[in-house]
């Protein structure tokens, strides 16, 4: 039937595109390092190393990861194409809803894994760290930091990526005053990183007795985990280590003693602190990944060649002009202000479905690299 000779049609299209994400990928090379690997596993002794070992697990976790997305993304498509001849055999027209909505996940699946393939920086591929400050505006900026950490979380959910709360500061009446949220997922920090800035809230206040139009910000700083892999030489003599009871609520439930660790590094007075683990040990352990992500962070956008030559100038906030705005009030839109990308469905973008943006801004980056 015709209609479903157009959907075969729109289909096939993107038959080049998905072998040209496969040579992009270069599965074959992916292949034989994953083949590598795994025959250093089988060696005497390469268990005996527990952070080497580790390392050399995570990677091939990481590759073998990449060929399972793209022989999923490539049964998707065969899917589709069955489902489509199949349906058009039958001459049932109520099929084709169920076919076109097959083609619209796999088109959506091959642009997400080629944006990925434009993700080549050197900590990419890592997990994000995004703390979030309220600006101006007491509680509804506070609240207004709230609505950002949900929307985050429910986009790390929907890439089956892990968020977790690691640090927060109760805001005084509602919301929050900052937090640090970790985002765990190959690419994580690729795909973040653009969200990085001043972001703009436009809506009546539910705090406003009077129905007041309110204008807030939040800003967010989003950087790389740093993990064992990468060697951040820290001198234990700069860092003031302090423990103290978990702050608010929720970290009663958690902190019954003074797990929660403050760590500060005194050369820079950079401070990073973690109070969601029950364990002084796991908050230590993050609040210092923590600082080594913002130590790497400032030593690459300086061009600095030592942390020692990290001075205390970021301490500073530098809210600028917003990347994004987000009105609720007297319309419904949220607009990119870099790429100019724009979203009607508010309540979606909060809800979570955030892709277009950080699509259209790797795409503008892609093409000032070109």
């Amino acid at each position: 039937m015709l209609r479903f000779d157009e959907l075969r049609l729109q289909l096939l299209e993107y038959t080049e595109k998905l072998e040209h994400l496969e040579a992009s990928l270069g599965l074959g090379k992916v292949a034989e390092e994953i083949d590598t690997l795994e025959a250093r596993c089988a060696q005497e002794g390469f268990w005996d190393n527990p952070e080497k070992s580790q390392k050399v697990v995570k990677r091939i976790g990481l590759l073998k990861n990449r060929i399972e997305s793209f022989e999923s993304l490539k049964g998707e498509y065969e899917d589709a194409l069955v489902m489509i001849e199949l349906s058009a055999e039958e001459g049932d027209l109520d099929l084709l809803p169920e076919c076109q909505e097959a083609v619209d996940s796999f088109i959506k699946r091959l642009e997400e894994q080629t944006l990925a393939t434009l993700l080549t920086g050197e900590y990419d591929a890592n997990n994000a760290i995004i703390t979030f400050h309220a600006g101006a505006g007491g509680t509804e900026a506070q609240d207004w930091v709230s609505m950002l950490v949900r929307m985050y979380t429910h986009w790390a959910e929907s890439r089956s990526f892990k968020a977790s709360i690691l640090d927060y500061l109760d805001g005084d009446s509602a919301g929050l005053k900052s937090a640090v949220l970790l985002i765990e997922g190959e690419n994580a920090y690729g795909f973040l990183k653009s969200e990085n800035g001043v972001h703009r809230l436009v809506r009546v206040s539910p705090f406003d007795a009077s129905g007041r139009r309110h204008t807030s910000f939040a800003s967010l700083e989003v950087m790389p985990e740093i993990d064992d892999t990468i060697e951040i030489d820290i001198n234990p003599d700069d860092l003031q280590i302090d423990a103290f009871r978990a702050s608010g609520a929720g970290g009663q439930k958690v902190n019954k003693t003074s797990s929660a660790i403050r760590i500060t590094h005194l050369p820079t007075g950079l401070v990073t602190t973690c109070q969601i683990e029950r364990s002084q040990h796991q908050n230590k352990e993050y609040a210092l990944r923590m600082l080594k992500s913002k130590l790497l962070e400032i030593k690459e956008r300086e061009h600095l060649e030592r942390v020692e030559d990290i001075k205390g100038i970021q301490k500073e906030i530098a809210w600028g002009s917003q990347i994004r705005s987000y009105v609720f009030m007297p319309y419904t839109l949220v607009k990119d202000h870099r790429t100019g990308h724009e979203a009607g469905n508010i309540n979606a973008v909060m809800d979570g479905d955030i892709d277009a943006f950080i699509n259209a801004y790797l795409k503008m980056e892609s093409l000032k690299a070109d």
